[in-house]
């Protein structure tokens, strides 16, 4: 298991002592578990109502989790939204931006909120391997956290320069080995 802070984007600051971090349970060859913690002491964060865990594209523009996953060579990503609703998203990328498609999956992902502000998300790893290959694979985790002031701060491992931009290789700071 390991534990990421996301650090969120200097032009988009967040509300005061808000938090966001992700564990990563490698179980094993088939299967990993994300674990995102939001803190938020204050109150101050906007979450969606809590919903039949359905697809659903545009999560993005609320609060929502976003893990990216690329191969290890190569420019082939997968990127999932999972919202505090249960909603989830999944993609197929061809290259950088490009090519996107929705990603077959075998099993929706599993969203569990396990205490307040607490999600854990179970990934088909199938869906990975199909698209992705065998292992080591790059990792992008992020999170978008809307304020009840309708601010919004973009949460990730680390920022390319400029705007924030998930989908950028820099952004893909961790390893699946």
């Amino acid at each position: 298991m390991t534990t990421y802070m996301l650090i969120a984007h200097p032009d988009y600051p967040a509300p005061a002592q808000v938090a966001v971090s992700v564990k990563v349970l490698d179980l094993s060859a088939d299967q990993f578990v994300l674990e995102y913690t939001l803190t938020d002491p204050h109150g101050c964060v906007r979450l969606p109502d809590p919903a039949p865990a359905v697809r659903s594209d545009g999560l993005w523009q609320q609060s929502c989790f976003e893990a990216f996953v690329g191969a290890g060579t190569g420019d082939v990503y997968t990127e999932f939204n999972f919202a505090a609703s249960c909603a989830w998203a999944a993609y197929r990328f061809d290259t950088y931006r490009s090519g996107m498609s929705a990603l077959p999956v075998n099993v929706d992902p599993e969203i569990t909120n396990l205490d307040a502000g607490i999600w854990r998300i179970r990934i088909d790893v199938a869906a990975l391997h199909r698209v992705l290959g065998p292992r080591p694979w790059r990792l992008g985790l992020s999170a978008v956290i809307e304020a009840l002031d309708d601010g919004k701060s973009y949460w990730a491992l680390c920022h390319a320069p400029g705007q924030p931009d998930f989908h950028h290789p820099d952004c893909f700071a961790a390893r699946l080995s």
